[in-house]
């Protein structure tokens, strides 16, 4: 009886939560339909019509999908977005996890003021350094390059990812790394041998955030790229597409979810850190 109470008392919950996670997923749902529609369909009717005979697979097509990837160059724009993705994820990871473990475990002059700079940096519109960085890289030659592009997006996600890892790492046992100093442990040995294999779900879910951000990224990509078609990413490539196809707007949803594809991807796969993570590190910092 208390088993079935507890239920029926949580029971308008869960249908809240479900309510909206459908509300939530629809547009989602929406994009996938239309793109898979021929463009008579889609151009005639709602995408919510394909309800009315759901199990007909007539009304589908994959036309969408091979007009966009044959006409438009989207092939070499996902793997353009691959190429800039993966190292602007890497590499702010790899050093916001030295800087967080020095904020968090290590004592130096100036600590606690450089952290402070540091979380107000994350406050700091990024549009207040377009101008001054394009000025820089022109100088240099790193305008329109993959590198440019790794370096800006490795400073702008920095910060963050510091906040984020420092108070993950200062939640971690003190005890454990006090041991660990007295048997002759160094601050590197202490740092790959604890605080990385401990920070498996912080460092996935800033490896989420930082993906998501860069993947879907579309203003730093044209400003530091100039909308060049040989390192153009997916996001400038779609939203070429919204002026070039304005006739042919179907084919606007198959590369919409063709960009968001991925991401999902990666999302569901690391879902299961993603809430441990982020709850670990607010705890205590």
């Amino acid at each position: 009886m208390k088993s079935i109470s507890r239920i029926w008392s949580r029971l308008p919950l869960h249908l809240l939560i479900i309510g909206l996670a459908l509300l939530w997923i629809t547009p989602s749902l929406g994009l996938l339909a239309s793109s898979l529609r021929p463009a008579r369909d889609v151009l005639s009717s709602g995408w919510w019509t394909i309800l009315e005979r759901p199990f007909d697979l007539g009304q589908f097509t994959l036309e969408n999908y091979a007009a966009v990837l044959n006409r438009s160059g989207m092939d070499r724009a996902f793997i353009n977005s691959l190429i800039i993705t993966i190292p602007s994820t890497i590499l702010p990871i790899t050093l916001a996890s030295f800087a967080a473990y020095a904020f968090a475990w290590m004592d130096f002059p100036g600590r606690r003021a450089l952290f402070i700079i540091l979380v107000g940096l994350i406050v700091v519109p990024l549009q207040m350094t377009l101008i001054p960085i394009l000025r820089l890289y022109n100088h240099l030659g790193l305008a329109g390059s993959f590198l440019g592009l790794w370096l800006a997006h490795t400073g702008y996600g920095l910060p963050f990812a510091i906040y984020l890892l420092r108070n993950f790492f200062g939640a971690l046992p003190r005890d454990l790394f006090e041991s660990a100093f007295l048997d002759g442990a160094s601050h590197l040995t202490a740092f790959f041998r604890l605080a990385l294999p401990l920070s498996v779900p912080a460092l996935a879910s800033m490896a989420i955030f930082q993906f998501l951000w860069v993947w879907n990224d579309l203003l730093i990509a044209l400003v530091y790229l100039g909308g060049t078609p040989q390192v153009a990413p997916l996001t400038v490539r779609v939203s070429s597409l919204v002026s070039s196809l304005g006739q042919d707007w179907h084919l606007l949803t198959a590369a919409a979810f063709i960009s968001m594809l991925l991401p999902l991807v990666i999302f569901f796969a690391l879902q299961r850190y993603f809430v441990r993570g982020i709850l670990a590190g607010s705890v205590k910092g």
